[in-house]
C-alpha cells in the first residue's frame, strides 16, 4: 500500500526556480507550474509501486528517494539520491499514444521527503504548449530507441540461440554417437552370449560347474563395475600376460578377448578360477561366455557414461541459457563462464587452445547472469574468429579492488589502434560482410556498464589482445548529478 500524501506549505515560485529542471523559465511559466502543481510531503514509504496508473510526474525538493524495478518477487534497488530537482514518476506523458500508461518502477521515500507534484495531464499539456518541437524531437528519440531497442532485443535473442544451438550440438554429437554405437554393439554381444549360453547347456558341464560358471559371472560382473584404471605400460604388461595364459590354454584370437579382459581389470588369477571350475574341453567355451559378460558390462557402462554426458549438458544449457532462474541472482562468475565455454567449443575449434586462470577464492556478486553469459559469448566468439581457429584463449578472474575482473585473452593479430576507439559503438564490424552484426561489444558494452555499473576495457598489441570486464562486489547504487531519479 502507498504511503498517504501530506499536504504542506503552499508552492513558491522562487524555490522552483532555484532547480536545475526550472532555472530557464519565466516568471509566469514558474507561476503556472504552481498554480496547477502542489507541494506535498511523504513520510517514508511507497509514494508509486510499479504498476500502478502513471498519474503524476514528481520532482524531489527535499529528502532521499529510491526507485526499484520488479525482479520476479523481489524489488531490485536501482538507484538512490538526495539530490534536488532529480524527477521521476509520468516522465513521458507528453508522448502521443501513450495515455493511460503505467509507472514502469517504484518510488519510495527513504526519509521524510517533499516533493513538488504535477498532473500528468497538466504536465503533457503544458510541455506540448511550451516546447512544441521538443516534444516532437523527443517523440521521435522515444519512439525511434524503442523500435531499434526491439530489432537488437531481437538479434540478441537470435545470437544467443545461435550460439547455444550451434555449441549444444557439437558437443551432444560425440556422447550422443558413443551411446549408438555402444547400444548397437550391446545388441551384438547380448546375441552372442545366447548363443555361447545355449552351447554350454547342451555341453558336457554338471550341475555343480553350471553354478560355479553362473558365481564366476556375477562376481565377474561386480568387478567390472569396480575396476580401476591402469596406466598404458600396465595394460599393455597385463595383455601380454594374458594373452599368453589363453594361447598356452588353447583359446583363439586370444590377444583380442585379453584386451577386453584387461579393460575390465581381470588377471589371471581370474583365470585360473575359471579353469579350476571346468576342464580342458570346456575351458574356452566358458571363457568366451564369460568375456561376453564382461564385454556386456563395459557396453552398457559406456551407454550409461554416454547418457550421464548428455544429462550434464542438458544441465550446462540450462545454466547458459539461464532458463528457470531469477533474472537477477547471486551468482559464481566461474560457473557462467564454464557454460559458456562448453557451449563455444565447436566454434573455438581444437586449433585453439583454451587455458583458465580462475581465482576461485572470489566471492559470489550480484547480476544478470544470462546477459552475462551474453558478453562471454560475444567476447570469446571475437577472440576465436581473431585467431582464425589456431592460438591460445586465455580465461582469466581476478580480485581488482573492490570489482571483480574477468579477461579474455586472445594470441590474434590485435585490435588496429586507428579504430580502437569505435569497436564499442554499434553495427560497427571488422568481420567481412555476412559474418558480423557489429551488434556484439556494443551489447556487451551496455550489459556490463549500463546494466551492471561495470566497466569493459580493451588492451590490445599484435599476439595479445584482452577485453578486460569488471564487475562491482555489491550493486550500485548511484547519485546523478542530475536527470530521472
Amino acid at each position: 500500500m502507498n504511503a498517504e500524501p501530506i499536504p504542506c506549505e503552499p508552492c513558491d515560485p522562487r524555490e522552483l526556480g532555484t532547480l536545475f529542471l526550472f532555472e530557464k523559465l519565466t516568471d509566469d511559466q514558474l507561476a503556472r507550474l504552481c498554480a496547477e502543481g502542489r507541494m506535498e510531503r511523504f513520510e517514508p514509504g511507497y509514494v508509486y509501486r510499479e504498476g500502478d496508473p502513471a498519474t503524476c510526474f514528481y520532482v524531489l525538493m527535499e529528502g532521499t528517494v529510491a526507485l526499484s524495478r520488479r525482479v520476479g518477487s523481489d524489488d531490485v534497488e536501482t538507484n538512490r539520491t538526495s539530490h534536488r530537482g532529480a524527477y521521476a514518476g509520468a516522465m513521458q506523458a507528453y508522448v502521443s499514444g501513450l495515455e493511460g500508461s503505467h509507472y514502469r518502477g517504484s518510488l519510495r521515500a527513504v526519509e521524510a521527503t517533499r516533493f513538488f507534484v504535477l498532473p500528468a495531464e497538466t504536465f503533457a499539456a503544458i510541455m506540448r504548449e511550451w516546447f512544441p518541437m521538443a516534444v516532437h524531437l523527443l517523440e521521435g528519440v522515444f519512439y525511434g530507441t524503442r523500435n531499434t531497442q526491439v530489432r537488437i532485443n531481437q538479434r540478441e535473442r537470435l545470437l544467443a540461440l545461435g550460439s547455444l544451438s550451434a555449441g549444444l550440438t557439437h558437443e551432444l554429437n560425440n556422447p550422443a554417437a558413443a551411446a549408438v554405437r555402444a547400444t548397437s554393439a550391446l545388441r551384438e554381444r547380448v546375441a552372442g552370449m545366447r548363443h555361447k549360453l545355449g552351447m554350454i547347456a547342451a555341453g558336457p558341464y554338471t550341475r555343480r560347474t553350471m553354478a560355479t560358471l553362473v558365481e564366476l559371472q556375477e562376481r565377474t560382473a561386480e568387478q567390472v563395475a569396480k575396476t580401476v584404471p591402469l596406466t598404458p605400460m600396465e595394460a599393455a604388461d597385463r595383455e601380454d600376460e594374458l594373452g599368453d595364459w589363453l594361447d598356452e590354454h588353447g583359446i583363439g584370437e586370444a590377444w583380442e578377448l585379453a584386451a577386453t579382459l584387461v579393460q575390465a581389470g581381470l588377471d589371471t588369477r581370474w583365470l585360473e578360477g575359471v579353469a579350476a571350475a571346468v576342464d580342458g574341453a570346456t575351458l574356452e567355451g566358458a571363457v568366451r561366455w564369460l568375456g561376453y559378460t564382461v564385454e556386456t558390462e563395459l557396453l552398457m557402462n559406456e551407454i550409461e557414461d554416454s547418457t550421464t554426458r548428455i544429462s550434464h549438458l542438458v544441465d550446462v544449457a540450462k545454466q547458459y541459457s539461464q532458463l528457470d532462474r531469477a533474472p537477477f541472482q547471486v551468482v559464481d562468475v566461474h560457473e557462467l563462464l564454464d557454460s559458456t565455454l562448453v557451449m563455444l567449443s565447436g566454434k573455438i575449434g581444437p586449433g585453439v587452445a583454451t587455458v583458465k586462470g580462475y581465482d576461485r577464492s572470489l566471492p559470489r556478486i550480484p547480476a544478470y547472469p544470462g546477459e552475462l553469459n551474453q558478453v562471454w559469448t560475444n567476447l570469446i566468439d571475437n577472440a576465436a574468429s581473431a585467431m582464425g581457429g589456431e592460438g591460445t584463449l586465455t580465461v582469466r578472474t581476478a580480485l581488482d579492488g573492490d570489482q571483480v575482473l574477468v579477461e579474455f585473452g586472445d594470441t590474434g593479430p590485435g585490435v588496429d589502434p586507428q579504430i580502437r576507439d569505435r569497436i564499442f559503438d554499434p553495427f560497427f564490424t571488422t568481420k567481412p560482410v555476412g559474418e558480423g552484426t557489429g551488434l556484439g561489444l556494443d551489447i556487451s558494452w551496455r550489459i556490463v556498464v549500463h546494466k551492471h555499473h561495470g566497466s569493459l576495457l580493451v588492451e590490445s598489441e599484435p599476439g595479445d589482445t584482452r577485453f578486460q570486464v569488471r564487475l562491482p562486489l555489491t550493486a550500485t547504487q548511484e547519485e546523478p548529478e542530475d536527470g530521472p531519479a
